[in-house]
């Protein structure tokens, strides 16, 4: 062969030398290709397959709680109207006693009164947040605080900020049995070994089945007590009668008015509870129902993609042949 003309084999051995150069690079057949749609697909369609089963398993679950949370709030309703009348008398004793309402310099003790469980709404955030507010607040008026926490939830939203600030927590208090004043007494005997100077309750007030309040009351210490007049303390109790005289059973009704306005916020607290957490799995039965239909329309649709691509795959094999 003459390199200087190009003869007539010239042509096809470079298309042969570029040929063992550069590798050809090979389409994929229809058959490769209807195989790697089909793979997509079902991955797909199983993807969605598993999470509409969790959904699904996610609304039982929910829809058993609301009904375990109805059950439980007709018997808590019933408890606490018959409870909160057993409490008021002593409340409504106290509130009339000349007290002064000017803040003093004592340390301050907080009784905040959350749950042990959750799964509930935002009643123990609510409750958290009202507590951690006014700590705030007397803090930076310069009056010490200090944490007796009722409720595990309430313990834990607490404790990562004001941790030094706890003296007691209570936990698991009402789990085993409905809520009761034995156990409030055995509770507020805890608290009133502290012998706060000044006490501060905060809780949910029951409203209705659809609403409820964070309150924070003042309470009455036997500090503050002795601090008021005699004489006029006697006249705001001439409204009752006591026997022995006040001056001797006065330490005895002090206790039972801490341990009645426990239990009065403990029955509205727990009433609460039960009413927020059967709202709050009502709405996670209802958003999982959403879910679930969206998730049901993706499905439909993957499905309905894998037939039509197949069709169109099956026409074009007819047309080949």
């Amino acid at each position: 062969l003459n390199n200087s003309a190009p003869g007539p084999y010239s042509k096809m051995l470079a298309r042969a030398a570029m040929s063992l150069v550069r590798p050809s690079v090979r389409a994929p057949s229809t058959l490769e290709s209807a195989m790697a749609n089909q793979a997509r697909f079902a991955a797909t369609m199983k993807a969605v397959k598993i999470r509409m089963r969790s959904v699904k398993n996610i609304q039982k679950i929910t829809k058993a709680m609301k009904m375990v949370a109805a059950a439980k709030l007709r018997h808590d309703q019933k408890r606490m109207e018959i409870g909160l009348p057993f409490c008021r008398p002593v409340q409504d004793l106290f509130q009339r006693l000349p007290h002064n309402d000017k803040p003093d310099k004592g340390p301050v003790t907080m009784l905040t009164v959350a749950s042990d469980k959750g799964l509930c709404g935002g009643i123990n955030t609510f409750a958290a947040k009202f507590t951690r507010l006014n700590l705030y607040e007397y803090e930076a008026s310069g009056l010490p605080v200090k944490l007796f926490i009722h409720g595990s939830k309430g313990t834990a939203a607490l404790q990562r900020l004001f941790a030094d600030r706890f003296t007691t927590t209570i936990a698991e208090a009402g789990n085993k049995h409905p809520v009761n004043f034995t156990s409030a007494c055995a509770i507020v005997e805890r608290l009133i070994r502290h012998n706060p100077e000044r006490l501060r309750l905060t809780f949910n007030e029951f409203i209705s089945v659809m609403s409820y309040e964070t309150r924070h009351v003042e309470m009455i210490t036997k500090a503050q007590v002795d601090q008021m007049d005699k004489m006029d303390v006697s006249k705001a109790m001439d409204v009752y009668s006591f026997e022995p005289p006040t001056t001797e059973c006065w330490d005895d009704l002090h206790e039972f008015y801490y341990a009645c306005s426990f239990y009065g916020a403990w029955l509205q607290s727990a009433t609460s509870e039960q009413s927020s957490r059967m709202s709050a799995m009502e709405n996670a039965s209802k958003n999982a129902g959403e879910m679930f239909d969206a998730l049901e329309l993706q499905y439909n649709r993957a499905r309905q993609a894998k037939i039509t691509t197949e069709l169109c795959e099956i026409i074009s094999g007819a047309s080949a042949v």
